[in-house]
């Protein structure tokens, strides 16, 4: 099992940035960032290849997040801006079937 921990959730104004990060205890392969917003289902937001460095982003937050890793440092990041309120959700950090235990990110119009 992996252990993974998430950090940098908190509270900003809409339109405002965050970044999260994710510290992975082994050396991983490709990871993801999910969201789950209240009363919601968990839902993909971001991935990204440790061997090519391909990205994949959820329609909804294409061209505002950044998804990126450290490999030295088994640390995967997601820069998040031009956040919107509806963009409030528990993020959490994936790794096949492993996940972090999420980080709050409340985003005030």
């Amino acid at each position: 099992q992996v252990r993974l921990v998430e950090s940098g959730g908190g509270l900003v104004q809409a339109w405002g940035s965050l970044r999260l990060s994710c510290a992975a205890s082994v050396r991983t392969f490709t990871m993801g960032w999910y969201r789950q917003a209240p009363g919601k289902e968990r839902e993909f937001v971001a991935s990204i290849s440790r061997t090519t460095g391909a990205t994949n982003y959820a329609d909804s937050v294409k061209g505002r997040f950044t998804v990126s890793r450290d490999n030295a440092k088994n640390t995967l990041y997601l820069e998040m801006s031009s956040l919107k309120p509806e963009d409030t959700a528990v993020y959490y950090c994936n790794y096949g079937a492993d996940w972090g235990q999420g980080t709050q990110v409340t985003v005030s119009s």
